[in-house]
Order: structure tokens, then C-alpha cells, then sequence
């Protein structure tokens, strides 16, 4: 458990006497305080002081003003060793709360001698996160990322979480813009990097796919060299596979090319109950079966299982974790009160994951019903993005409809590419989108629902399913 000791040494370089005060957690956000917590004030966090104090918090880390009873310890100056500290609670005063929140968790992180396994790729990074993390679970001690903490407070967080034991810690790692994900690194100090794949996601900010390889690069460049550090890289993007000229450490190449270190072949989706495949690695072949659904989940398997045989798990360990995995994040199966099959992949959207999931939509039987909604971020991609999809919805669905305005440019391409326009509906109200689907639904149709997670579509699969 951290201290108020360590808080201070970690910003100040210098440790206090008397301040062995140990903090529960580090949180963000007043109303998830717990007690014997520390707030950190980060942006309009300033004006929630008070509620997390009274929510239990003990500690604040604070850069403007705040309520005038509350104590402020100045950090801004050094402290002497015998500083007397007030009675808790009270708020230690930083010129920056982001930047100090980093610098105390890279102090914090390098208490620890763990292995750390950070991932980042346009798509696939959570679902590879939590597989991850669940195969080095059954051999070492693995903290990982909540939910999205993948960014420069998130991440911070989740490193100031660890404690004695630990082994090791997956961290997903987002972008934003370059640079990020070398901050990332600084603070987190990976020995192993995970690179999934470059896609278009977030092109509006990068500009390019080229930018978006360069920012992703930088997990790769930031390892150790071989033996310690080790890249994990997709042979099948050549953006990715390119990152092996811009890193020190061994790599490790994983797909579906038999030059690769480890590849899969004779993969069979067995619809909803997961997939069949091979794996191949050295002399080894396997034949498996893992829960999880449709084809693209092969990437994520391979990803995982490259990162349990560099960190030593056995070919049983393995095995056992992939049967009896539970990673299949985002896509959940609900039913309708029609009898038909709902694919809620409500989650977030790039054209990436769009076509995964409509190449999932394609291997399940029954008539095929696609509400796709619009994508965000594409930046000079958003026309050709939107109409990649429009054209396999064209090839896969037997209606389509489009839901809000960027979903446009996805009905006039599957239109284009030969779905006939009276299988084609745009609806921009979700009431509109819920009374057709429950006008023509009917037993056996598979119905997915996809777009960006600013739509909300997960209230057209809320007003559709029926409880089992």
C-alpha cells in the first residue's frame, strides 16, 4: 500500500518523517472515493475537494484554491524531514496534479521488480488485455487496466494500485496523438510490447495511418534491448511488422503466415459457441478450441498466447486458460421476444472492428439484419471507411439499416454495391430504428448492432431484449 511518504518522495525526491499514512486508493473521481483514499484534482476536480473529503478521502492533490477550512500542505517548496503535518484530511498543493499523478506512479512502479506487458493497436486492445492478463493470471500474481484507464491518468492509477506479490501487470496503452504512448512508457516501464495492428481509428487527430504506426512505434522503441525486452508483432499488417527496425528488444512475430513464430491456420468458427483452430509454434502443432466468437478473435488468441510463451506459462497452462477463458468483451448475445438473436457490439466502431463484426454477422445462420451506426475520427478516411463497410454490409446483410447521419455514406455504398434499396432504411430517431426492427423481426434472424459508443445504440438493444 502506498503512503503519504511515498506521495511525497515520489514528487519531492525527499521522504518525510511521521507520514507513514497508508492510502486505500488513488482516484479521480469524488463520487468513487473510498475511504482512506487520495484525490487527485485533475481539471474541474478542483470544485469536488470537499465531496470526496467527505466521501471518505484523506488526502487531496490539488493546484488551484480550494474551500478555505480545508489544510494545505505546500509541495511546491521542499518539505523539512520533521514537517508536522495537519490533522487529516488535507490537500497537498503541486503546480500540476496531472503531471505530479505520473511522477508519483513512475516512483511507485519502480518500488516493484514485475514484468510489465504493455498493448496498444487500433483494435483489439482491451479484449487482448483481459486474455492476457488472465493466462499469466494462472501462473503469476497480474494487476492489469480497469476498463478504459488506458490513458495518462489511467494508466497512473492503475500502477499506483500495486502492492507486494504482484509479478506482473498488463497495461493497455491508447493514443491520442504521438507522443502519448512514450509517456506511457516512461512511467510504466514496459519489458514486453503488444502491437496489434494499425487502422484508421483516430486518424482525424494522427492524420495518418502512417502517424498512427509512428505513435504505436513507440511502445516498441521504448523496450529494453534483447534478451530483457521483447515486441510482440503482428506479421500480418506490414505497418506493424515494419516496427521490428525501430526497436532494441527481440521479436516476436505472431499471424496467420507460417514465417511467423507462432501462426493458426484451419480456423472454423463454430458460431456462437467460439472457434476451432491450429496453432503452430516451432515444431509444435496444436489443434484447439476457444470461446470466443468469430474468426478475428483469432489475432486476439494469437496475441495472448505469444505473450503467456515469452513470459514461460507451459503449453497445459495455456491450453486450460483458452477453454476456460471469459474475455469476450463488448459483443454480448441477447434475444428478442420475436425469438431472434441480437449481436450487441454497441461498444465503439472503426471500420476494422465494423468488418469483424459483419464477418461475424456472416458466419452465424439465419436471415441477416445489420444496424450499423456512423463512425467517428476517421479524419480522411471517414469516406472511404464508412464505404468499406457499406460494401461487405451489401455482401453479408439481407437488411441494412443505417442509424444518424455519418451512417449515410454507409447505405449509399451497400446500395452501390448491390443491396437493394427497399432493404435499405437511414433513421436518425431510435425509436424509429426499434419500431422497424420489432415490424419485420422474426424467429432466427441474427440482428447486429454496431456503431460509435457517442450514439448509444445500446438503448435500441436494451428496448429490444427480453429477459431469458
Amino acid at each position: 500500500m502506498i503512503t503519504l511518504a511515498d506521495v511525497i518522495e515520489g514528487y519531492q525526491g525527499i521522504r518525510p518523517m511521521r507520514a507513514e499514512i497508508g492510502i486505500s486508493d488513488t482516484i479521480v473521481d469524488s463520487r468513487a472515493v473510498i475511504p482512506a483514499s487520495l484525490f487527485v484534482a485533475v481539471k474541474d476536480g478542483h470544485t469536488y475537494v470537499s465531496d470526496a473529503f467527505k466521501n471518505g478521502a484523506i488526502l487531496a492533490l490539488i493546484e488551484k484554491d480550494v474551500d478555505p477550512e480545508i489544510p494545505v500542505v505546500n509541495l511546491l517548496k521542499p518539505l523539512p524531514q520533521d514537517f508536522q503535518f495537519p490533522a487529516l484530511p488535507f490537500a497537498l498543493r503541486v503546480k500540476d496534479t496531472e503531471k505530479a499523478l505520473q511522477k508519483i506512479a513512475a516512483f511507485w512502479r519502480s518500488k516493484f521488480n514485475l514484468r510489465v506487458i504493455g498493448i496498444t493497436g487500433s483494435v483489439g486492445k482491451s479484449t487482448t488485455k483481459e486474455l492476457v492478463a488472465e493466462l499469466l493470471s494462472l501462473k503469476y500474481r497480474t494487476l492489469k487496466n480497469q476498463g478504459n484507464f488506458n490513458n495518462e491518468i489511467g494508466l497512473p492509477l492503475t500502477l499506483l494500485r500495486l502492492g507486494p506479490g504482484y509479478e506482473r501487470a498488463v497495461l493497455e496503452m491508447g493514443l491520442f496523438k504521438e507522443g502519448d504512448i512514450r509517456l506511457l512508457c516512461d512511467i510504466a516501464k514496459p519489458q514486453v510490447g503488444i502491437v496489434s495492428n494499425v487502422g484508421t481509428v483516430h486518424a482525424s487527430r494522427a492524420n495518418s495511418q502512417e502517424a498512427i504506426a509512428r505513435g504505436k512505434s513507440e511502445l516498441v522503441q521504448s523496450l529494453p534491448p534483447a534478451p530483457e525486452g521483447v515486441a510482440i508483432l503482428n506479421l500480418d499488417d506490414p505497418l506493424v511488422a515494419a516496427m521490428a527496425n525501430v526497436t532494441r528488444a527481440r521479436v516476436f512475430y505472431y499471424g496467420l503466415d507460417p514465417r511467423a513464430d507462432l501462426w493458426a491456420d484451419e480456423i472454423e468458427s463454430q458460431g456462437l459457441n467460439g472457434i476451432r483452430f491450429n496453432l503452430h509454434y516451432l515444431s509444435e502443432t496444436l489443434s484447439l478450441q476457444a470461446p470466443l466468437i468469430g474468426r478475428h478473435s483469432m489475432d486476439t488468441i494469437l496475441r495472448a498466447v505469444s505473450a503467456a510463451l515469452v513470459e514461460g506459462l507451459s503449453w497445459g497452462e495455456i491450453v486450460y486458460g483458452l477453454r476456460h477463458s471469459s474475455s469476450q468483451l463488448r459483443l454480448v448475445a441477447a434475444h428478442t421476444r420475436q425469438g431472434a438473436l441480437v449481436l450487441d457490439d454497441s461498444y465503439n466502431a472503426s471500420p476494422e472492428s465494423m468488418l469483424a463484426a459483419l464477418n461475424l454477422l456472416n458466419e452465424l445462420p439465419g436471415r441477416k439484419i445489420a444496424v450499423l451506426g456512423g463512425m467517428n475520427e476517421l479524419g480522411p478516411y471517414e469516406q472511404v471507411g464508412h464505404q468499406k463497410v457499406g460494401y461487405r454490409a451489401a455482401e453479408v446483410a439481407d437488411k441494412l439499416i443505417a442509424y444518424q447521419v455519418n451512417a449515410r455514406m454507409i447505405s449509399a455504398a451497400a446500395v452501390d454495391a448491390g443491396l437493394p434499396a427497399h432493404s435499405v432504411e437511414t433513421l436518425d430517431d431510435p425509436e424509429r430504428v426499434i419500431a422497424a426492427l420489432n415490424s419485420f423481426l422474426r424467429e432466427g434472424d441474427v440482428v447486429l448492432v454496431k456503431g460509435a459508443h457517442s450514439l448509444r445504440m445500446d438503448k435500441i438493444v436494451q428496448a429490444l431484449e427480453v429477459e431469458e
